[in-house]
């Protein structure tokens, strides 16, 4: 892994859309006073790879809240609409 991969990168929104035979996860950067928010990756799978990333992200959240406590989940208005030209789909 080179440094720049091990170094990650920051996000604070997702966007998730799919077709029939894949899911487009892209996950942006959205920064105050900003106009445009950029998308920093996307991560393209099969419905498949899909499932199995939503199951181990439950797991993960799971072991998370048991070792830290519950994760507290904001009161804050829904994001307004951005769009990104992706497959339409829920997030």
């Amino acid at each position: 892994m080179t440094e720049e991969v091990a170094e990650g990168i920051y996000t604070n929104f997702a966007m998730i859309g799919h077709s029939p035979t894949e899911f487009v996860l892209d996950f942006v950067r959205l920064l105050p006073n900003l106009n445009k928010a950029k998308v920093k990756s996307r991560i393209i799978m099969t419905p498949q790879q899909a499932k199995r990333f939503m199951m181990a992200m439950r797991e993960n959240l799971k072991i998370y809240e048991n070792q830290f406590g519950l994760i507290k989940e904001d009161n804050a208005p829904p994001m307004p609409p951005v769009q990104f030209n992706t497959p339409k789909g829920l997030a």
